[in-house]
Formats: structure tokens, C-alpha cells, sequence
């Protein structure tokens, strides 16, 4: 689990980050949650967007979304998911303690 502490800290390096993925009306399948997974990989941070049309709700997505991808659940603002995994080959961001 994530303390506040780094919470805050990973919401402040997500504020100017872009949303990569979108949950559409075709909600959270196995290949989102695969290529959100591999994104993780990659950047451990990423924003995931909830668009209009998307019939579930987004706390749905957005649990759905970390515990298929084994990810934090940093932050729901807006319709905009923010996700945290460490990466265990390109890890660069440090959490406070």
C-alpha cells in the first residue's frame, strides 16, 4: 500500500502527464488492462482517461483496471485515472518513506 505521503508526491509528478489510454463504451477488457500493464513497465505513471460513453462507473475502472495490471490506484480526479507500478526493469521514480 502507498502512504499518503507518497501519494501526494506521486500526484504532484502526475499533474502535467497526459492521459494515454481511454475506457470507452467498451469498458476495461484483458487487452487494456494488458497494455496498461505494459505501460507501467515502461513509466510506472500514467493517467488513464474515462470518456463519456463508458457505461461502468469510474471507481469500477479504475479498480478494475489496477488489480488486473497488479497497480496502485493513486488517484480518481475528474473522469482521469492516475496509476502508479514500479517497474522492475526502468525504475526512475523514488517514493519518499
Amino acid at each position: 500500500m502507498l502512504t499518503g505521503k507518497q501519494k501526494r508526491y506521486l500526484r504532484s509528478l502526475a499533474h502535467n502527464l497526459k492521459p494515454i489510454f481511454q475506457v470507452g463504451k467498451g469498458g476495461v477488457n484483458d487487452n487494456l488492462i494488458k497494455q496498461v500493464g505494459e505501460a507501467l513497465e515502461a513509466r510506472e505513471l500514467i493517467k488513464v482517461s474515462v470518456l463519456q460513453n463508458c457505461l461502468e462507473d469510474k471507481h469500477d475502472v479504475g479498480a478494475q483496471i489496477s488489480k488486473g495490471a497488479d497497480a496502485h490506484l493513486v488517484q480518481i480526479i475528474g473522469n482521469t485515472i492516475v496509476l502508479y507500478k514500479t517497474s522492475e526493469e526502468n525504475q526512475s521514480i523514488d517514493l519518499p518513506s
